[in-house]
């Protein structure tokens, strides 16, 4: 058995901001990743509203700050969590803990339409940064009117060679600036008060969509940008709409467990504030030991 004083799950910018902290504090932590380190970061083509950087990729923070764990020699390992026992405080059978911070994050939604997971990866993407080189000068549609949906049409209209923004309401939601980067993008359209109600596949490949039972447009790809869920189903406390519930020091339910960034039910979910959840949990378990 592993015996650690401190286990992160999850290594995007709120897990590592705390194992920065442990460490600095005293405490050796261990993180715990299934896939790149950075997590959601490394969907982001480009942010503009982070301190100390005018302009950077999502994947380029990440890698500054996980060079910031190496250096620190904070152990992080690439493995899933198969299970976790919030009692007994061990993780996979193998890994023991005194205090868990929970930073997992969340997954992309679905629209729930038939074929959709079929075509995921073929045709549907929840990442324009990830997939957008594969559609290069071709037609796609954006869903959603968010700061995500924004980010992501205008990300992908110097790539392809038309984007349409599919919103459901009368107007978006994200920010002004990007708004008005929007409106003022030749290649992108915009439909309000519209959704799609149907894929259309032939010979197993998308070539268009419907939209609100009627209109059909040629498309060779879908990007969704319609909000996220917390991955949080492997983890026994108190939650509201599956978003983990928290204290002011970000304590779950659970005594010594704590929970940090876009998995707890907070207002804002920004770079910042989840820096924020990762220091003052962090803080707060250096307090206890200490």
């Amino acid at each position: 058995m592993e015996k650690y004083k401190a286990v992160i799950i999850g290594s995007g910018i709120a897990g590592m901001t705390s194992a920065i902290y442990l460490k600095r504090g005293g405490i050796e932590p261990l993180i715990i990743e299934k896939s790149a380190p950075g997590g959601t970061l490394n969907l982001i083509p480009s942010i503009e509203n982070y301190p100390g950087y005018e302009k950077i990729s999502g994947p380029d923070l990440a890698m500054n700050i996980y060079n910031q764990i190496n250096n620190l020699d904070i152990k992080i390992i690439f493995k899933n969590i198969d299970n976790i026992n919030l009692d007994k405080k061990i993780i996979n059978d193998n890994i023991e803990y005194e205090y868990l911070i929970i930073a997992t994050g969340r997954k992309s939604r679905l629209l729930g339409l038939k074929d959709e997971e079929k075509l995921l990866g073929k045709g549907i993407s929840t990442c324009a940064l990830c997939d957008g080189f594969f559609y290069k000068d071709k037609k796609v549609v954006v869903v959603g009117g968010g700061n995500s949906a924004l980010t992501e049409a205008i990300y992908l209209s110097s790539i392809c060679k038309e984007v349409t923004i599919v919103h459901r309401r009368n107007n978006f939601t994200g920010e002004k600036y990007l708004i008005d980067t929007v409106i003022n993008t030749k290649n992108i359209k915009v439909l309000y008060n519209s959704k799609i109600t149907n894929y259309n596949i032939k010979e197993n490949k998308l070539i268009s969509v419907t939209i609100n039972d009627k209109k059909k447009i040629k498309v060779d790809g879908v990007f969704l940008a319609i909000g996220s869920t917390p991955n949080s189903e492997y983890f026994n406390v108190k939650k509201e709409n599956d978003y983990i519930l928290v204290d002011e020091n970000y304590m779950t339910s659970k005594d010594n467990v704590y929970a940090i960034g876009d998995v707890i039910k907070k207002e804002y979910y920004q770079l910042i504030t989840a820096s924020n959840d990762g220091i003052v949990a962090a803080s707060n378990i250096i307090n206890k030991i200490k």
